[in-house]
């Protein structure tokens, strides 16, 4: 239908060929940006209506008196469906800590979350399919997990500012138990809100995606970032972590650079780095902690970002 209509606009309403550059960077725009706000505010309505069933307090609750291994693995996959974004991370970071749950199945969680959220799973999977969307959840929970146990084990407690260790969020208490159209509206209300919020990216991110469709030079894109090049990944990286995108403004972006031969760890690490290592969230981090912590933090997740671009274009 998606297809259909950006077809329909294209050809028969602007009179333009999809062969051109114009006509195929325009009808990209069209198609991306009718599929993408459609298939999201379906599966945020769906997400949304199951997550009224488990409140945030709920996470921390969860994550209280578990073992190291369980709580790494539980901290990863509640940040997979956990609506929280670089805006949340200090009062998560000082409730996670002021509940007394380790440092690192914290940052576990922190990375997990902005990585493989639920909107970037929905994009991936219509924009590249299951596979690479599966693939991509997966090595996003792994890195998550693993960073998390690295930073725990450096013993980094002293590097967290101490004002943190000592503020009290409090308890939410529950005063109701949601009926079925509270919950209906709760998931409606959300998926307005969130689409207020995102709408601008997802048409920057798909502009930019299609002006590459339709005008970057194929040949210096896959010499610089195709599978020829061995330092791709890591420069990749590099630009990725000062840029500041979420998923929604990074995907359109990086199936551009898909489609015109850059290898696809590349382009997914170049995401990674930019929605896991945002500026903001470095910003707001260092209110919480001081620069050597931020500092590992960068270097710990960057690495696993790397390797993990290395083992997608093996894999894919």
């Amino acid at each position: 239908m998606f297809k259909w209509l950006a077809d329909w606009l294209v050809e028969d309403i602007f009179g333009l060929s999809v062969a051109t550059k114009f006509g195929g960077a325009v009808h990209f725009f069209i198609y991306d940006t009718t599929k993408i706000i459609a298939l999201i505010a379906v599966m945020i309505f769906i997400i949304s209506y199951i997550r009224s069933y488990f409140p945030p307090e709920k996470v921390k609750e969860w994550l209280q008196g578990r073992g190291k291994g369980v709580a790494s693995v539980l901290a990863a996959l509640l940040g997979v469906v956990s609506p929280f974004c670089s805006c949340s991370t200090v009062p998560l970071f000082i409730g996670f800590v002021e509940a007394g749950i380790p440092l690192g199945i914290t940052f576990t969680f922190l990375i997990s979350s902005p990585i493989v959220n639920e909107i970037s799973l929905v994009m991936l999977f219509s924009i590249f399919g299951w596979k690479i969307a599966v693939i991509y959840v997966f090595f996003g929970v792994i890195l998550s997990i693993v960073a998390g146990v690295i930073i725990g084990r450096l013993k980094l407690e002293r590097y967290v500012e101490s004002y943190v260790f000592e503020v009290k969020m409090g308890e939410t208490a529950v005063t109701a138990e949601l009926t079925v159209k509270d919950r209906l509206q709760i998931a409606k209300d959300n998926v307005i809100e969130t689409v207020k919020k995102i709408w601008v990216y997802i048409l920057i991110g798909i502009g930019i995606g299609a002006f590459i469709h339709g005008y970057a030079p194929e040949e210096l894109l896959v010499k610089y970032a195709g599978e020829g090049n061995p330092f791709a990944v890591p420069v990749a990286v590099l630009l990725g972590v000062p840029l500041y995108s979420n998923a929604v403004g990074a995907l359109p972006i990086v199936e551009a650079l898909m489609q015109k031969g850059v290898a696809s760890g590349t382009a997914l690490a170049f995401m990674m780095a930019m929605t896991a290592l945002s500026l903001p969230e470095m910003i707001l981090l260092r209110k919480l902690m001081k620069p050597q912590l931020i500092g590992v933090f960068v270097g710990v997740v960057s690495i696993g970002i790397i390797l993990i671009g290395y083992g997608f274009n093996i894999i894919l």
